[in-house]
């Protein structure tokens, strides 16, 4: 089988939208996964205009719009789960803004919903009372992403960035309680370095929930400055017959977006060519 690779638009932020859609292409992906700060500070600010004339460059440039990721970067002071009901509902409001977004920049787009510190507990809360606050936010947009054909993924994050959902058997337990078509789980593997199961057999035990990937270092830097084997995880998803995007999500740019794109790539396909 074929996988279909994509990339997060953010290295790409100083590039022009239809530059970026163009250098993207160019590096061999087909997918585009959009940060919704790169477009406004916020998703109301994007106009119907705007969002038309963004799904017309990503066609034209010959990409398939894959989603969205860094769903809470801005506008500044949201938050989901923490003890103040107002903020928490002008954040689910937010959410529900993204949705739209999401639905109107292509179909069946995923929101990989990471966020860490605008889901983290606050305010006194424990844990148990921040994660019940998260699910329950969840639960009030999941019908509306299921109205547009979008897909919210709840991200497992590593200990050091968060607190509520660090493991993927967290994430998918949420999946499951929800029983909502519109919700689902991914893998990242920089944010799955402290899960105790090798990530091959992660993603086997939780394959049936997982709808996207992201790919990564360990440290954040681009596919191949590290020394990760991608080769065991691959194996997995070509096994079970995995249909959603391989997304490039690089948190350290200083090497340049176009050679960031273009080395990952190179070794994701080199990687996955020496499968059994």
């Amino acid at each position: 089988m074929t996988f279909r690779h994509a990339i997060c638009n953010e290295a790409f932020e100083k590039f022009a939208f239809a530059d970026a859609c163009r250098a993207i292409r160019a590096a061999g992906y087909t997918g585009i996964e959009i940060a919704p700060f790169t477009l406004a500070e916020s998703p109301i600010q994007v106009t119907s205009a705007q969002r038309a004339e963004c799904r017309r460059i990503i066609a034209e440039e010959g990409l398939v719009f894959a989603g969205l990721h860094w769903l809470m970067v801005s506008p500044k002071g949201l938050h989901v789960s923490g003890p103040d009901a107002a903020l928490r509902r002008r954040s689910w409001d937010h959410i529900r803004h993204l949705i739209d977004l999401c639905a109107d920049l292509g179909p069946a787009g995923v929101m990989v919903f990471g966020s860490p510190k605008q889901r983290c507990t606050t305010g006194g809360l424990t844990r148990e009372e921040a994660t019940r606050n998260y699910v329950d936010g969840l639960a009030s947009v999941a019908p509306h992403a299921a109205a547009r054909g979008v897909t919210v993924l709840v991200e497992a994050l590593p200990i050091d960035q968060c607190d509520v959902v660090q493991t993927l058997e967290e994430a998918a337990g949420i999946v499951r309680h929800l029983a909502s078509p519109a919700v689902r789980t991914m893998f990242d593997v920089h944010n799955a370095i402290d899960e105790s199961l090798p990530h091959a057999e992660l993603v086997d035990r939780y394959f049936d929930l997982i709808r996207h990937v992201h790919v990564n270092e360990f440290d954040g830097s681009h596919c191949g400055a590290g020394s990760y084997d991608f080769k065991p995880v691959f194996e997995v998803l070509r096994r079970r017959g995995y249909q959603g995007w391989i997304s490039l999500e690089a948190f350290d740019f200083a090497v340049g977006a176009e050679r960031l794109a273009n080395e990952s790539l190179r070794h994701l396909e080199k990687e996955i060519a020496q499968l059994s």
